[in-house]
């Protein structure tokens, strides 16, 4: 199969208007590479930013974005992480730079995770963190290939409380319908995050939607098949594949949430075990990505330390 040319991370149309903070254009103007690896015969597209140094480059850190989203949601993220880790952001299949398929299930797609780890070389015992949706597939993935990875992070992706006749309380989304826009400065105009919510920080919700539309015959469109997007993609137990993860994992949450409740991480905390840590981060939504960036980077930079500090005093021990 011929791969797809790479996508244009510098065309003009894809610049932030709106005023941006030192520490973003600092993110952004961090190298990385873009790649494609074949799975299932779909090319999936992922960034890699190397790390640091080569002490870096021996441990990985895999990011995995929502539902209808793409890698650039985590270009302002990622460069944050390279003091100690090799960091990769993918599409999974139907969204973003990928390839689409006839069908879409999340074995699949941790597949699709699992390729890319491998052909980013992010070493023994990676990290991996998913958001919404992508927090779904790394359930899926931790419960089929836990024992490979370090840890996993769930990222505001909710599991609720079954309800009192026992049948399993279920995240449900519209379906989204393909659309065309005439121009880009159209498409641009109709971008809204799903669910939707306010965020103060409109750059990077501007930076989200320009990397969120490609050109077609028909016009500009959302860069993911609206197949991906069907009620079909609950139809996991994905409660079992939580509570089966073969790693340490955590959860993180907005305050304000609009999906995670108390509630509902502490469910959630009771399917993981009382060792694996929940987040709350305050102020944010559940795109707290765009909500509260640098909060989000603080808790998982401590995360991820407190687990190679354990992993340490393992090996130590007698």
């Amino acid at each position: 199969m011929t791969q797809p040319t790479l996508p244009d991370f510098t065309a003009p149309h894809l610049a932030v208007e709106a005023p941006t903070p030192a520490w973003f254009r600092w993110a952004l103007a961090r190298p990385f590479t873009s790649h494609y690896v074949t799975v299932a015969e779909c090319p999936i597209h992922y960034m890699v930013w190397p790390g640091d140094d080569e002490a870096a480059n021996r441990r990985g850190l895999l990011l995995v974005h929502g539902g209808g989203a793409h890698a650039n949601w985590w270009r302002f993220i990622a460069p944050f992480f390279t003091r100690d880790f090799r960091v990769a952001a993918l599409d999974l299949s139907g969204m973003g730079d990928s390839g689409r398929r006839p069908e879409y299930n999340a074995g699949l797609r941790a597949d699709e995770m699992r390729a890319v780890l491998t052909a980013a070389e992010l070493g023994a015992r990676p990290f991996v963190v998913g958001h919404s949706f992508g927090g779904y597939m790394t359930m899926r993935f931790g419960a089929a290939y836990g024992a490979e990875i370090g840890g996993a992070v769930i990222v505001d992706s909710p599991i609720m409380r079954p309800k009192p006749d026992g049948t399993p309380n279920t995240a449900t989304r519209p379906r989204s319908f393909e659309r065309h826009y005439p121009s880009f400065a159209t498409g641009l105009e109709r971008f809204r995050l799903l669910p939707q919510q306010e965020c103060e920080n409109g750059y990077l919700v501007e930076f989200i939607a320009r990397h969120s539309l490609r050109e077609e015959a028909a016009g500009w469109t959302w860069k993911f098949d609206v197949n991906t997007m069907t009620p079909r993609r609950w139809g996991e137990p994905f409660h079992e594949h939580l509570q089966n993860l073969g790693c340490r994992a955590a959860l993180i949450f907005g305050q304000h949430s609009a999906l995670v409740s108390r509630d509902t991480a502490d469910y959630m905390s009771e399917l993981l075990g009382p060792r694996a840590p929940i987040i709350e981060i305050p102020e944010a939504r559940h795109h707290l990505l765009l909500d509260q960036p640098l909060a989000f980077v603080a808790a998982l930079r401590t995360l991820f330390a407190s687990w190679v500090r354990d992993e340490l005093v393992g090996h130590a021990a007698p």
